[in-house]
């Protein structure tokens, strides 16, 4: 049975992963390294993929289903990114953008693993398939994160020679 909290988090989550999509729209244009142009792709399908799964979960228990990219730039979530913020993103280009995508999205991701942590932690996230959703963000985002720390520290070391 799933509950109020497990309504909030699908919710919330289907516009934050809008909100990363967003972002990866913008690396085919402006990013430097291939790398960044790679692994926004994974990004972008495996972050649809998650809002199709949890747009059905939400249809299968009768509960509103948002329109995802209608809150992709102005919902308040953990580790999403100000109007602001995503203007400095999208007039930014080369190296410069590489690094600022790769520290803007890994504090996106962080935010994602926050509000993984708050549902299960308010007792939600208990159906299991929510649980395994919620999980698989959980692992998915982790895997990612420490893939883009090392692009991250790839493209200081290639600044500072």
């Amino acid at each position: 049975m799933h509950g109020a909290a497990d309504v909030r988090f699908v919710h919330g989550m289907i516009a934050h992963h809008a909100q990363a999509i967003l972002m990866t729209d913008m690396v085919a244009t402006r990013a430097e390294h291939e790398q960044i142009r790679l692994l926004a792709r994974r990004i972008d399908v495996s972050q649809k993929d998650e809002i199709r799964m949890m747009r059905r979960w939400l249809e299968r228990r009768g509960e509103p289903v948002p329109d995802s990219t209608a809150h992709a730039q102005h919902a308040v979530a953990p580790g999403m990114l100000t109007s602001e913020q995503l203007r400095t993103l999208s007039a930014t280009t080369g190296v410069a953008f590489d690094r600022l995508f790769l520290e803007q999205m890994i504090r996106h991701h962080e935010g994602a693993l926050t509000m993984v942590a708050e549902l299960f932690a308010s007792g939600g996230g208990q159906e299991p398939e929510l649980f395994q959703v919620a999980s698989h963000i959980d692992a998915d985002q982790r895997a990612e994160i420490a893939r883009m720390r090392r692009l991250l520290e790839s493209i200081e070391e290639r600044g500072a020679r």
